[in-house]
C-alpha cells in the first residue's frame, strides 16, 4: 500500500528553508498566511484562481458550484512537472532503455529516436513513435516496469543540481493542486505519458490511480495467445506489457478520455501546450458552471530551460481562446525549491 504521507514528507523536506522564511514573514506581519504562498504578490493567474475559488465555494454566490461538480483537470508534463531537460520524462526513460540498458537490444530505429530525444529533438508524433515506446518495455511484468520507472526516478536530473528525476515537480503548481483539494475539488491528471509511467511519479500527490489518466499500451497475460477476447485469466497468470500502443492521450483524445473516464465536465483545466488545447476549450465552452482554463508559459530562462518563442506563441493562444496565462518567470517565487540550481545545459533555448 502506498504511504502517501511518507512520500509527501520526503518530497517537501527540502522546502524547509522556504517554510522557515515564510513563518518569519508571517510573524513579522509581512504576509498573512494567504493561499498559494509560492506565488508572487499580485500574480494575475493566482489572483484569478483565488477569486474564482472563493466565488464557486460560496453558497450565497451566483457562481456557486456543488462539491460533486468541482472537477479540475491537469496536464502532467510541462504543467505539473519538468519537460525541458531536454524533453519529457517518458522519452528520457525510453532513451535510457535503448541506449544504456545492457539487457535490452534496441532496433536501429529506436537508437536513432533515442539519440534525437537526448538532443531535445523528438521524432514527429505519429504511430511509429508511440509504437517504439510501447515495444521498448514489451514482456516486462507490471511490477518489473514499476520498479524500472522508480529506479530511473532516483537518478539525478542532469540539467540541475540538487534535483532527482522523480522530484522535478513545479512546486507552485503542487500548491494549486492542494489548494483545490482543500476547497472540495476532485483533481484528475490527464497526461500524454503512459499512465503506468505517471502513476509512480504522482504518488507524491496522493491521487488515487483512478484519477490518473494517461496514454495506454496493451496488457496481456503471460499465458495468453491470440486475441484477448479468446483468453480467460486464471490463477497463476502474470500480467505483462504487450508492446502495443492503444491510445495517445493528447489533443482531442484528452476530451474523449475525460468523457469516458470521468463522465462529467471539468470546471478548471491547466495545460501548457497546444496538445492541451482541446481539453482547455472543452472546459470553458458550453459549461453549465463558471469555468476557467490556464496555460503555463515556459518563459523562465534563469531557473528553467525556457523557450521564449513558445512562451510568446502560448500567450497569443491565450488571447485567442480565452485562457489565463501563467508566467513561470514573473509569477512564481520558486520553481523547484531552494537548493536546486540549473546547470549550463546545451538544450536550453534562449
Amino acid at each position: 500500500m502506498i504511504d502517501c504521507q511518507h512520500n509527501q514528507k520526503r518530497f517537501f523536506a527540502s522546502m524547509i528553508p522556504l517554510f522557515a522564511v515564510l513563518l518569519i514573514q508571517i510573524a513579522s506581519g509581512c504576509v498573512s498566511g494567504r493561499p498559494l504562498s509560492l506565488w508572487n504578490d499580485g500574480a494575475p493567474a493566482r489572483n484569478a484562481l483565488v477569486e474564482y475559488v472563493n466565488a464557486v465555494t460560496d453558497e450565497d454566490s451566483a457562481d456557486y458550484i456543488p462539491v460533486k461538480s468541482r472537477i479540475a483537470v491537469f496536464d502532467f508534463d510541462g504543467t505539473l512537472f519538468l519537460e525541458t531537460d531536454p524533453t519529457y520524462f517518458d522519452w528520457m526513460l525510453f532513451s535510457h532503455r535503448v541506449l544504456e540498458d545492457s539487457n535490452y537490444h534496441a532496433t536501429d530505429e529506436m537508437i536513432s529516436a533515442a539519440k534525437a530525444a537526448l538532443n531535445g529533438r523528438l521524432p514527429k508524433l505519429d504511430k511509429s513513435r508511440e509504437r517504439m515506446v510501447s515495444q521498448a518495455y514489451q514482456g516486462m511484468t507490471l511490477d518489473e516496469f514499476d520498479a524500472y520507472v522508480r529506479d530511473f526516478m532516483a537518478e539525478d536530473q542532469p540539467g540541475f543540481v540538487g534535483l532527482k528525476r522523480g522530484e522535478a515537480f513545479y512546486r507552485p503548481m503542487i500548491e494549486v493542486v492542494d489548494y483545490l483539494r482543500d476547497n472540495g475539488f476532485t483533481v484528475y491528471v490527464i497526461s500524454g505519458t503512459d499512465r503506468l509511467t505517471v502513476r509512480p511519479l504522482l504518488e507524491m500527490l496522493c491521487l488515487p490511480p483512478a484519477q490518473i489518466i494517461g496514454s495506454d499500451s496493451s496488457i496481456v497475460s503471460d499465458h495468453q495467445t491470440g486475441d484477448a477476447l479468446d483468453y480467460v485469466f486464471v490463477k497463476g497468470d502474470t500480467l505483462k506489457l504487450g508492446g502495443e500502443n492503444l491510445v495517445k492521450v493528447l489533443q482531442m483524445n484528452k476530451v474523449s478520455a475525460i468523457v469516458r473516464e470521468i463522465g462529467a465536465k471539468p470546471v478548471l483545466a491547466f495545460g501548457n501546450t497546444m496538445s492541451d488545447a482541446s481539453m482547455l476549450n472543452y472546459t470553458i465552452n458550453g459549461n453549465p458552471y463558471r469555468a476557467l482554463s490556464f496555460m503555463l508559459l515556459c518563459d523562465d530562462l534563469e531557473r528553467e530551460y525556457g523557450n521564449m518563442k513558445k512562451a510568446d506563441d502560448a500567450r497569443n493562444d491565450c488571447a485567442r481562446y480565452g485562457w489565463i496565462p501563467v508566467s513561470m518567470r514573473d509569477e512564481w517565487k520558486t520553481i523547484y525549491g531552494d537548493g536546486v540550481t540549473k546547470r549550463n545545459h546545451p538544450a536550453a533555448k534562449k
